[in-house]
Order: C-alpha cells, then structure tokens, then sequence
C-alpha cells in the first residue's frame, strides 16, 4: 500500500462532515456599520454595492477577521479520463486529455495557466485517473484513484469505495493548500466526456429530465448531441442511482474529478476557506457535495452561468447566483479566476478605506478641471469628428479570430471573452494586443464640487487593481453644455492617446442618491419598452438641465475616445444611454463601445464606477487568453473532429 492509500484508508469520511457548519455572522455583523457609514459619505447604500456585497461580506465571515489580506488562491485542476468517452460524445478523442495535461504542465499553454496567471493564482494540476502512463510530467500531482472510470453506459463508473477515496483525495488537497496559506479554491477539470457525466448527475440530483441537462460540452455537432442525450438517459436507467446517496450517484455515473472537487468543497468548508465554483463540472461536484454536507455550499460562490444546459438548474438547487454571463463553456476556472479578481476589488477597496481612516496617504488619481475660458464650438469642430470616425481593422480582427479560433480550446468555448479580444484588436489595428501595451483607464465625470473622498478611495483601488489609471474630470458650474462637450472630448482624447481601453463613469449630482441619475435618463431619454425616444441630434435638449453637463461631457468623450482608436467600457445605465444617441449620432462609434452590464455581468451594482471596474476585468482576462494561451500547431493537442471546430481548427 502506497502512502496516498495509507492516508485514504485512515481518513474517516463520516468524521469530516460532522465537522462541518456554516460559518457564523458575527464579523459582517460588526463590519456592516462601518460599510453602512462609508458608503452613505457618497451617497450610497449597501444594495448599491449589487451582489457584491453579500458575497464581501460572506468572506468577512468566513476568514473569521474584519481585515481580511489579499487573498492567496490556487487553482485546481483535477484530471481523469471516462469510459463513457468510448460512446462518441465528444469532438474530441480521448487521448486529448493526457495532451493537454501537457500542454498544462510542460508547454503551459492551457486556458488553466491563462487564467491562473491573470488571476496571480497558484496551479495545481491534478491526476486523478487518466487513462495514460503520466510518470514523464514534471510537476503533476499524482493521486490516481484508477486509469480513468468504467463506461457508465454499460455499468457503474467506478467502485463505491473508489467514490468514497476520490472525496477524500479532495479533502487532503484542500488540507494541504490551507497549510499552505491559500484562502481562495478555484476547482476546474479536464477530461473527455466529464460534461456527459456531470449532465447525468445534474439529472439525478435537479430531478431533469437528460433532454434538458445534455449540452453540447466540446460544441459537438446536433447529431452528437443527440447521441449524447441517449448516451446520458441508458446510463440512468443502466444504474439507476439513489438520488439520497451522493456516494452512490458519484458512483454511478460520475467521474474521479467530480469526487476529487466535491472533497475541496468540503475540506474548504472545513477549513474556513472560499471555493470559488467555475462552471457546470463544478456544479455537478457542488450538488454532490451539498448532499453529503449542506452547509458546504455557504463557502462557495458561482462565479458565471455557463452555456451547458444543467448549469442554470444546478445553481438553483444549489442556492447560488452568478455574476458574469459570459457564455463560457470551458472548465479550468475561467470565470472562477475572473471573479475572484472581482471580489478582489471589494476587499481593495475596503481595505483603502480602513486604511484612509487610520491617515494613511491616498493613492494617485489624476484630477482633471475645465478651463476658464467659455469654448465657441463650431460646426466644423463636429464635421471633423464625424465624418473621420474610423471603422475597426478588420484584417487585424480576423487574424485574431483566426488565432483565437485555434487556441487549445473548443471552439467558441470562451464566449465573450474570444469577441471583446477581437473586437479589441479592430479598435486598435493591432492583431494581437497584449497585456504591455493595451493601458487602460478609467474617467469619472462629475458635476459635483468635490468628490466624496471615500468614493476616490474605493474606486482608486479597484482601477489599481486592473492597472488603469483613475481620472476625475471636474466640470464647472455655470458653463455650457457646449463647453462641457469640449472638455469631454479633450479628455477623452488625451487618455485615448495614451491608453487602448477607456472607461466611462459619471457621478450623480449633488445631494442626490446613486443611481439618481440612471431613473432620470432612463425616464426622459427612452420609451416603456427602453427604445429610445428621440433622434440623436436633438436629444440632448430633452436631458434633464442639471444633467446635460455631464451628459454632454460623456458624449464628447466617447466621439473622441473611438476617433483614437479606443475600446470605450461603459459604466452605468446612464453612461449606456448616452452611448446609444452617440452611436445614433456616429453609428461607427458602436463598434468601440462595451456595455458591461448587461451583457456581460449581473451584479446589480449602482455605485458610479463599479460596473466599469468589472469592465475592465473582463477585458484583462481577454488579454490573458489571447497572449498566454498557446495554438493546437504550438503544443500538439488534437484538434476537434465533429462541430464547427472541425472546419476551423487546424494543426
């Protein structure tokens, strides 16, 4: 017996779970007074703060401290192969799993090691039963339970006691990162076929029927899908599962990662720490590890609602809400690592205001004031604009398609993240724009006589956190909405000269609550069903009068900022107004624009500039896959022989 084994065998499972309780509420007790007082100083709420702020304030909890340092994360990759692979349910032969197991440890061209590095987390790759000789990898961690499961179609996946070991091996990983000093579990997989699986215990465990939990996974074609339907319905009615018997579904017809991820669920929850879930694999290991521990799931978050059909059924049984919506269907902690980056930001901020309230030195934010002197605008100040607008490069968008196209993923599998990269080389003319030259920074404008100092504080530290630069842009009272046009587009156009990526934020006016300002567009400046209302040149003349600086501000820095070629994030429901009569006005200007939420996030959050923050995240983590990922033809991976990859991926 090897020493793993001697571990496994001592290891009482039953022992664990008892151990298990949620965390308790003293801390976010003691710490919402203090949120409370900082956030009405800007005129704000806690349901301002969105989703985010439960989620903060669950992290309070669970680190046990209202000081909470900079995370440490790991990401955990757990490996395994699956019988059921022999059935032809994915566009990908087997044998792609020990490749990019490779790819992962060797060449370190996989998403995992993407995201890992753009979310600055520690990468732990996983055997847990690969159907391949591994014993050449440099820095695997080896816990095979088995050379990958049995075909569950025809039988039981695996023994119950080897169920029983792969939980286990997840609560000796998650004990060992937790001696380590990682506070954040970010679980992801690889192995053919694993989305067959989770489907079934998506089945068992949300009561669906396969037709309604079987997605495409590898983006396999319609046929495929349907065999993997029938492939998912006879290994139910083959197995017949105890929906009670978490052990006995994993059996059944799981997989060893899904035993191996329910374990660092558990061991997490154990040891204080967050489990940061990823997408539908994950969840299928989350419901497993909700049956043999609920209060399990109070140290997890959802980070995104995946494209697989079972996701959005598994976080409702498992309570949970996601906060991006990036149409991700790829499993090695993608939309993990971009929200922790998020909730990063909310315990920088937090820690920037504990830190200005003991007298420490601000952080460096550009502070931008209107000249004296009143602008004469003139037509041809607008001609130019207008009518020199540039339209995106695309031979520079197609050449990073192209590329993202073969990058050792499905394709299409990172949704969002593949157009925002696209869309970013087009804007800039650049094919591949990288993480060096792509700067990035955020204007606020205000109308305001000064910001709230806890407001500059907060948003400097999420902005520091993606590396943009913070600006705020004073406009002066009493000037016209002309002038603050002007001082838009001066802005706009000096940090467009210097940056790739803009974001656009506007504080409410004076006195009023946040969000005051999204209620008075949305009420002036578009119908009941959210159609705008007027043409776009004259709508500035229904904004409400003490709007039009700002909003006039706005339009000219969106003119400017795309007429040098920048990628614009949009902040609020009101800065998207704007965006919308400016793409009315210069329709070239749609292709420089982001709006963050919606689409791309559902956080819910009106403080000014949070949204943007989440924005630019986004567009970092494109950044991270277009440069650190590496090609089929660069690491040797097999490409997809069924779907729309099959005619676009090449090696």
């Amino acid at each position: 017996m090897n020493l793993l084994q001697d571990r496994l065998a001592v290891l009482s499972l039953e022992d664990v779970l008892n151990k298990i309780e949620a965390p308790g509420h003293a801390i976010s007790r003691e710490a919402r007074p203090l949120l409370d007082a900082y956030l009405a100083s800007m005129g704000a709420t806690e349901e301002d703060l969105g989703q985010l702020a439960p989620l903060f304030l669950r992290w309070l909890d669970i680190s046990g401290t209202m000081d909470p340092k900079p995370p440490r994360k790991a990401v955990v990759i757990c490996c395994a192969d699956h019988g059921v692979a022999a059935e032809g349910v994915s566009a990908y032969p087997q044998e792609t799993t020990l490749e990019m197991v490779r790819n992962y440890t060797v060449r370190q061209g996989g998403a995992a090691n993407a995201f890992a590095a753009y979310a600055d987390a520690h990468l732990l790759i996983d055997d847990m039963g690969i159907a391949a000789d591994t014993g050449d990898l440099p820095g695997l961690f080896l816990t095979r339970i088995a050379s990958g499961t049995r075909n569950m179609a025809k039988g039981p996946a695996m023994t119950r006691e080897q169920a029983a070991d792969s939980i286990k091996v997840g609560l000796l990983t998650a004990k060992s990162l937790a001696e380590q000093g990682f506070d954040w579990f970010l679980p992801g997989e690889m192995g053919i076929a694993n989305t067959t699986a989770s489907a079934a215990i998506a089945a068992v465990c949300c009561q669906e029927s396969p037709e309604d939990v079987t997605g495409r996974g590898t983006n396999i074609s319609d046929a495929r899908l349907q065999k993997k339907v029938e492939v998912v319905r006879r290994s139910l009615q083959v197995n017949r599962p105890d929906p009670d018997d978490a052990i006995d579904i994993l059996a059944k017809v799981g997989g060893f990662e899904f035993g191996c991820m329910a374990g660092l669920i558990l061991g997490a929850a154990l040891h204080r720490k967050l489990v940061i879930l990823d997408g539908a694999n994950c969840g299928a290991a989350a419901l497993l590890a909700q049956k043999l521990a609920p209060a399990s799931i109070a140290y997890t978050m959802a980070s995104h609602l995946g494209s697989e059909k079972s996701h959005r059924f598994m976080l409702e049984s498992l309570g949970l809400q996601p906060i991006l919506h990036l149409d991700l269907r790829l499993g090695e902690a993608i939309g993990s690592s971009i929200a922790s980056n998020i909730l990063e930001g909310m315990i920088a901020s937090w820690q920037a205001l504990r830190r200005e309230e003991a007298g420490d030195e601000s952080p460096a934010i550009d502070h931008c004031e209107m000249r004296e002197e009143e602008v004469k605008l003139t037509d041809k100040t607008f001609d130019f604009y207008l009518n020199t607008m540039p339209t995106p490069d695309r031979e520079a968008m197609d050449a990073c398609k192209l590329r993202i196209d073969n990058l050792t993923k499905p394709v299409d599998s990172l949704g969002c993240l593949e157009q925002i990269a696209a869309e970013l080389a087009g804007c800039s003319g650049n094919e591949r724009p990288d993480i060096e030259t792509s700067r990035m920074a955020m204007i606020y404008f205000t109308a305001q006589d000064s910001v709230p100092p806890a407001m500059e504080e907060a948003m400097a530290a999420q902005a520091g956190l993606t590396g943009a630069r913070l600006a705020i842009a004073q406009l002066s009272p009493g000037k016209s909405a002309a002038a603050a046009f002007d001082f838009g587009r001066e802005e706009g156009e000096r940090y467009a000269v210097m940056n790739e990526v803009i974001a656009l934020a506007a504080i409410d006016g004076e006195g009023e609550p946040c969000g005051a300002m999204n209620r008075a567009l949305r009420e002036a400046l578009l119908t009941e069903s959210g159609a705008l209302r007027f043409k776009g040149d004259d709508f500035l003349g229904h904004v409400p009068p003490r709007y039009q600086g700002i909003v006039s501000s706005l339009l000219g820095a969106m003119i400017a900022a795309a007429h040098n070629g920048a990628m614009i994030v949009l902040d609020s429901e009101a800065v998207q107004i704007v965006a919308r009569y400016a793409a009315k006005i210069a329709p070239e200007l749609r292709s420089f624009l982001l709006p963050v939420e919606p689409p791309l996030t559902g956080i819910g959050a009106q403080l000014p500039g949070l949204t943007a923050a989440c924005g630019l995240q986004i567009v970092k983590a494109s950044l991270f896959m277009l440069n650190e990922m590496k090609t089929f033809d660069e690491t040797n991976v097999s490409t997809a022989s069924d779907g729309p990859g099959a005619k676009r991926q090449h090696r």
